[in-house]
């Protein structure tokens, strides 16, 4: 299956749904929440009538792991706990896989992202999901984009979450950081989004 039926099969699965549930896994410093707010913007941007993004738990210290989550619906929002299961799961740091039980906190059928230097064939999860692949840190290398010294994989992975899902366009993608960034800021972000675009590797249960 090439990569535009996919998209289109990801998007009947999620769109099927009233509400769509995203968590994202990450380490302080890494921008766990401006990437919760960037696609929040993105999904108000693309027509969605409910959207909210906001960190799960604990402050942002800089190495300690973080969560953050996005909730995108088509009518206005009324439920603001935190996601207990989530539709969606984007993971920045591999090595909080199984600190933090990603594949627990994930829903039946749901996809799972992940930010890897791995191929498919060296990833054994057990679960029924569906599972996206990005070295974000290397298309981070390869932009010259860097946080605190570090390859920025946040904006990237947005990316891999437009062309896994199909929730949000990569337009609307784009659209919304550029709502959150600077003109400087934004050049190389959009450039990495793109090509974690087209290089997501996407496996379908």
């Amino acid at each position: 299956m090439g990569w535009k039926s996919m998209a289109l099969f990801f998007t009947k699965k999620i769109g099927a749904m009233t509400m769509h549930e995203i968590i994202w896994y990450g380490r302080g410093g890494q921008g766990v929440v401006l990437a919760a707010q960037i696609l929040a913007e993105a999904a108000y941007i693309q027509g969605f009538g409910g959207v909210t993004s906001a960190p799960t738990f604990g402050p942002e210290r800089r190495g300690a792991p973080l969560t953050a989550s996005t909730r995108i619906a088509d009518e206005p929002l009324r439920t603001f706990s935190q996601i207990e299961y989530a539709d969606v799961a984007v993971v920045l740091d591999e090595s909080l896989i199984e600190a933090l039980d990603v594949p627990g906190r994930l829903k039946d059928k749901g996809v799972l992202i992940i930010n890897t230097a791995l191929g498919m064939e060296e990833i054994s999860l057990d679960g029924t999901f569906d599972l996206a692949l990005i070295d974000a840190s290397l298309v981070a290398r390869e932009q010259h984009l860097f946080m605190g010294g570090l390859p920025t994989v946040n904006t990237p992975l947005l990316g891999a979450l437009s062309r896994a899902t199909g929730l949000v366009s990569l337009e609307n993608i784009e659209r919304g950081l550029k709502k959150k960034m600077t003109d400087h800021q934004a050049y190389a972000n959009l450039q990495a989004i793109t090509a974690a675009y087209d290089k997501t590797v996407i496996h379908a249960q």
